[in-house]
């Protein structure tokens, strides 16, 4: 009983900075300073968000990434990992090191787990739930994937590699497990860079069949926003791109009018 009401007090003490810090900067972002300098109210904006989001002392139990390498991974899998995730950072000329175009996106195996306080309610709403992509404990069983983001070309990439429990036609991915990682990769996306959508329509053409426990490349590129429609092209191909294993459009339908 008071290991349940901690859970809930650190949620709520989460829940409740995070709802400070969207305040704040909705109100901010009505007004403009005296100057007329927005540059000074977006930098406002900045210093109240890194304060009230910044991690709280009893947060430090952090959820698994399943997006970091584990055994089951193989060497296929684990190449094209380094590959980009050695472009998620740069060297200067003088050595220093900063952000680059990529960025490895963490998969957590519920969405509640992102928010502040989302580590504790996890554990009091639906404690059993999990993320369909990330239900399968056996390592390599399942989907094993990771998703990198380029925001300056709006794409993204996701390596898959699909475990023994994925079968469909003897030795190859069942469609419908093909289909469900373009959809995460397609909806992860449009998330990433318009806030929450979700998927309104998704057509799919299978050009050639994945063989279980190969590893394969999803590519995501945003085509157009229209409003709240988000317009979104995929295509899975092998890991030197030299087949077309499936291709596909998504449209999503972002769930508020406002980004920030």
């Amino acid at each position: 009983m008071l290991r349940h009401r901690l859970y809930i007090t650190r949620a709520l003490c989460q829940f409740m900075a995070c709802k400070l810090s969207t305040g704040l900067f909705r109100n901010i972002l009505k007004t403009k300073h005296p100057t007329g300098d927005m540059w000074y109210t977006r930098s406002c904006l900045q210093s109240i968000l890194a304060v009230t989001m910044a991690p709280r002392p009893f947060s430090s139990s952090q959820p698994r990434d399943y997006s970091l390498p584990n055994t089951s991974w193989s060497s296929e899998m684990l190449r094209l990992y380094e590959h980009y995730n050695i472009m998620c950072e740069v060297e200067t000329e003088r050595g220093d090191k900063i952000k680059g175009q990529w960025t490895r996106l963490p998969s957590y195996n519920r969405f509640l787990k992102y928010a502040p306080g989302g580590q504790y309610l996890s554990k009091l709403l639906l404690a059993k739930a999990r993320l369909f992509t990330r239900n399968i404990e056996e390592q390599g069983a399942g989907f094993e994937y990771v998703v990198f983001e380029n925001k300056q070309e709006k794409t993204c990439v996701c390596v898959f590699q699909a475990g023994h429990l994925l079968e469909g036609p003897p030795g190859h991915v069942h469609g419908g497990a093909i289909a469900t990682i373009i959809d995460s990769v397609t909806g992860t996306h449009a998330t990433c860079h318009s806030g929450p959508a979700m998927t309104a329509n998704l057509t799919i053409n299978y050009r050639s069949p994945i063989p279980l426990g190969s590893v394969v490349l999803v590519h995501s590129s945003l085509d157009k926003i229209e409003g709240r429609k988000i317009f979104i092209s995929c295509q899975v191909t092998s890991s030197d791109g030299s087949k077309l294993h499936t291709e596909a459009t998504a449209l999503f339908i972002r769930l508020f009018e406002t980004t920030y």
